[in-house]
């Protein structure tokens, strides 16, 4: 799927250079036989996931066929609950959108430990997906596979060992309508850079055109590209919008992959879209048929004009959307089809987590940082580290990843009050019940501000809107260094901002100043932008505080 709207919707040229599936059987053949003649190199021997006979197979050789769905987690990092229920539904797969942080909020390496850990505490294999690549070319601000290559490699330490759990989804849809021809090139110079770098998972590369491959540049390249991989551990994915609006479509794509040995996931699909009709059921039924994995768009949170494509309504797993009972209650669905990964039912996996460990205690608080200190865990085969949450109401947010009894807390704000908590992790990724609470205030620091605030909306659609602030320094003295904060009034959530670093809690909002809007003269102002999501209504925040004194509203 697309990045959060505004969006340009995904289409087909108007007058394609492609054949259709009605075109005689001598034009199909020669289409596929360069694909046949190719054939696919045999995988290197590797511990978890690898690719055999063109089939994706787990370290047991036994066949993996996804069946699950998407989750957009960089954008609801606090629907991590999401993934226990998504579970529950039946699903053997959870995809996960992350970002490298050059759309929207980066995922740092201790918040990517956290949802693997999620995910094997769940028994989910994780397919994680940087989302910034999605319409290169073509959509602005979209960067390129090389770019996600290095954001997996700065993040590699939270997914070295976790080879029979994860798969490595390059880049979300990384070529719009445009220039999709460097896919190949840029494809195989992004799969070289990880085996460089030592990732030796099996890695998932997306189609471009929207991830739909209308010129079916991945179809007719896939065998050059799988062959580019030194690991022979590629598996490609095609997305299914309203280019797939027919079950011949749909079938003649598919299975040029099967009868080349090429192993495909249909990693994206639904039941509408704003570019036509896909066959669901089609798409349903032939993945059932040729044993190809499938993972939906998506749980909940979709906004611009697609939120049909919510399986549930609000994250509420009680409140399954026609499209939600579709998938995982209909004909070939999920329910039906899915069977749990070998590495969570052999008997030899590792299931006990480890003990809770000690209630943290805090020292040497400041304006802007806390050091914890807790009693270690045990566990039968050794804690491998600890994960320090904030905790907010119902809300938990991974702050930092330790393997330590011991951190150091940085970047808070003066005069909150904060709470924190530990969980312990082991070599399984199995993750221990929650320590007791600690509660934290911070002491009040910095620079006292006299302050206005103006906030307005600078346009807003369905499910998303575009917000500016001004911040204006009211007194006579400068301000150097800032933090804002605000609490929104109903469901909005930041999806990217600029002018400075934003993290959010349930409702709550913390912008911390970046290095070119840190001074404000007396008498002086930055402006910050920002999108968001928002359910129906939008009302404006009422209270707005920087560097803990109260502001006035302009």
């Amino acid at each position: 799927m697309r990045s959060r709207p505004p969006t340009r919707i995904r289409t087909r040229p108007r007058t394609p250079a492609v054949p259709r599936v009605a075109a005689v059987a001598a034009a199909l053949l020669g289409l596929l036989l360069p694909l046949l003649a190719f054939g696919t190199p045999a995988a290197a021997a590797a511990t978890g996931f690898r690719i055999e006979n063109g089939r994706l197979t787990e370290a047991s050789g036994n066949d993996f066929v996804m069946r699950g769905v998407n989750h957009a987690h960089t954008w609801y990092p606090d629907r991590m609950s999401s993934l226990a229920h998504i579970k529950a539904k039946g699903a053997n797969t959870v995809r996960v959108v992350l970002s490298s942080g050059d759309r929207w909020t980066r995922n740092d390496t201790a918040d990517v430990a956290n949802v693997v850990a999620q995910c094997k505490q769940n028994r989910l294999i994780c397919v994680l997906e940087v989302h910034d690549t999605t319409g290169y070319g073509e959509q602005s601000g979209a960067v390129t596979l090389s770019r996600a290559a290095d954001y997996w490699i700065s993040v590699q330490s939270a997914l070295t060992g976790q080879e029979n759990y994860v798969i490595v989804n390059l880049g979300n849809e990384p070529y719009g309508n445009n220039n999709y021809a460097s896919w190949t090139a840029d494809t195989k110079a992004a799969i070289q850079k990880l085996r460089n770098a030592g990732f030796d998972h099996t890695l998932m590369v997306d189609a471009p055109n929207w991830g739909q491959d209308w010129a079916f540049t991945m179809r007719d390249n896939a065998a050059s590209v799988f062959a580019a991989d030194p690991d022979a551990n590629t598996v490609f994915s095609i997305h299914m919008y309203g280019v797939f609006d027919t079950a011949a479509e749909i079938s003649d794509y598919l299975n040029r992959f099967v009868a080349a040995k090429l192993p495909l996931v249909i990693g994206e699909f639904g039941h509408d879209h704003s570019d036509g009709n896909p066959d669901e059921d089609a798409i349903l039924a032939a993945a059932q048929q040729l044993g190809l994995g499938y993972l939906g768009w998506s749980w909940s949170g979709n906004g611009g004009g697609v939120e049909y494509l919510d399986m549930v309504t609000n994250f509420d797993p009680n409140q399954l959307t026609t499209w939600g009972q579709r998938l995982f209650n209909g004909a070939n669905g999920i329910a039906a089809t899915s069977e749990e990964a070998d590495i969570y039912s052999s008997g030899g996996q590792d299931t006990t987590p480890p003990t809770t460990p000690g209630t943290p205690a805090a020292s040497a608080v400041t304006s802007s940082s806390v050091t914890l200190n807790w009693t270690a865990a045990t566990d039968a085969t050794g804690v491998t580290g600890y994960d320090v949450v904030r905790v907010s109401g119902g809300d938990e947010t991974v702050v930092t990843t330790t393997a330590r009894t011991s951190a150091n807390l940085t970047g808070l704000g003066p005069s909150t009050s904060y709470t924190f908590a530990v969980y312990a992790r082991d070599a399984a990724g199995n993750r221990s019940g929650r320590s007791g609470t600690v509660a934290v205030t911070t002491s009040s620091g910095g620079s006292q501000a006299a302050c206005g605030i103006g906030y307005r909306v600078t346009n807003q659609w369905t499910g998303g809107f575009q917000g500016e602030i001004v911040i204006r320094n009211t007194g006579s003295s400068a301000i150097n260094g800032w933090s804002l904060r605000w609490t929104f009034p109903d469901s909005q959530r930041i999806t990217n901002l600029w002018g400075g670093t934003a993290t959010q809690t349930g409702a709550e909002v913390n912008v911390s100043s970046a290095s070119y809007t840190a001074a404000i003269p007396a008498g002086g102002s930055v402006t910050l932008g920002f999108t968001a999501n928002r359910s129906t209504a939008n009302p404006s925040p009422t209270a707005f505080t920087l560097n803990g004194s109260t502001c006035s509203l302009t």
